[in-house]
């Protein structure tokens, strides 16, 4: 009883996930968005960690593949007008944008722990074809979502099938030739504002 109480609790913990729900940009504001990075060619694993509790709190992955920069937010609350989201996929990650999206998650409450490694363009451009292909994430569902597309990559069959971010990220962390960087921000904690810069400051990285 204990058990299922706590994986209960666990699991309302999750408070960074928002609720499913599917959204799907038009073409041409996708079109406008794109943005390609240029190698070499990565999988970043971003955890909010909430700073009052050590908690993981969210999980997202960004995929740096040939063709494009996106990040994959399952059930995540992120929105910038100018980044058009499908579901849970959103485009147009230029430096600036992943710069606000790490903003948006750190504050008083919530740091963010950014873990990047590189991969082939084979292995990138597999990876951005699976966060395209998923669909929609329920409530909850972020990091287990995550951890299964990884799990379908050359070299991450090894990754935990699990519902709780620290733990994916602990593993993710173990990988060779991962990098780390840790955001911290004493921004308040209602952080849901937008940002209206045109869209190619965007993408300049302005």
């Amino acid at each position: 009883m204990f058990s299922r109480v706590f994986w209960l609790l666990s699991l309302l913990a999750l408070t960074a996930c928002g609720a499913a729900e599917p959204k799907w940009a038009p073409d041409d504001a996708v079109a406008r968005a794109h943005y390609v990075h240029g190698a070499p060619y990565t999988l970043t694993l971003f955890t909010v960690i909430s700073n009052r509790s050590g908690n993981g709190a969210h999980s997202a992955l960004m995929v740096n593949a040939p063709s494009e920069r996106a990040i994959f937010d399952p059930a995540g609350t992120f929105y910038h007008p100018h980044l058009p989201e499908r579901n849970d996929v959103h485009y147009g990650m230029s430096d600036a944008a992943v710069d606000f999206y790490i903003d948006y998650h750190a504050r008083v409450t919530y740091h963010v722990v950014e873990q990047t490694i590189v991969v082939s363009p084979e292995v990138a451009q597999l990876a951005m074809s699976k966060i395209q292909a998923h669909g929609a994430v329920a409530k909850a569902h972020c990091t287990d979502s995550i951890s299964g597309i990884l799990s379908d990559l050359p070299g991450f069959s090894g990754a935990p099938n699990t519902m709780f971010p620290k733990k994916l990220m602990t593993w993710f962390g173990e990988l060779q030739g991962v990098t780390e960087k840790k955001h911290y921000d004493d921004s308040p904690d209602e952080n849901g504002r937008l940002i209206t810069a045109p869209p190619l400051l965007l993408r300049q990285g302005v």
